[in-house]
C-alpha cells in the first residue's frame, strides 16, 4: 500500500469501529501529523485527505480513492478492519486500541501505527 493510503486506511478504520470523528492523523512512521479527516454513517464513510486534496469514502464494504482512482474492500471483525486495496494489489489488517491504530501492510510486510486526533 502506498503510505498515503494507509493513512487514510487508518483513519477511516477508527471512525467505522468507533462512531467518532477523526480530524487528523499522526503517522509514527512518517514522525508527522497528516491533516486526514474521516465520518461514517451507517453504512456510509466519507473522508479526506489535506494534503493530497483528495476524497475518499462510499458505502461500506467498498471504498474509492479518488487521488489514486482505486477501490478498497473494507470488512469489520469485532476491533478488527479487513480488507484489499485494489491500487497495490495487497491485503491489510487494522487493529483499534483507544485512540491508537496498528496497521498490517501485508505487501510490505510490515506494522504501522496511526494516532488519531479526535474532531
Amino acid at each position: 500500500m502506498h503510505p498515503h493510503t494507509r493513512a487514510i486506511v487508518a483513519a477511516s478504520a477508527y471512525a467505522v469501529m468507533t462512531g467518532n470523528k477523526v480530524a487528523g492523523i499522526y503517522d509514527h512512521t512518517a514522525g508527522r501529523h497528516l491533516p486526514i479527516a474521516a465520518e461514517c454513517r451507517g453504512r456510509r464513510l466519507q473522508a479526506y485527505d489535506g494534503e493530497r486534496s483528495v476524497n475518499f469514502g462510499g458505502t461500506l464494504p467498498d471504498l474509492y480513492d479518488g487521488g489514486d482512482e482505486a477501490f478498497v474492500s473494507f470488512e469489520t471483525d469485532g476491533s478488527t478492519v479487513r480488507g484489499y486495496d485494489r491500487g497495490s494489489a495487497s491485503f491489510y489488517e487494522a487493529k483499534i486500541t483507544a485512540e491508537l491504530v496498528q496497521l498490517y501492510d501485508h505487501g510490505a510486510s510490515a506494522w504501522f501505527a496511526f494516532n488519531v486526533q479526535l474532531a
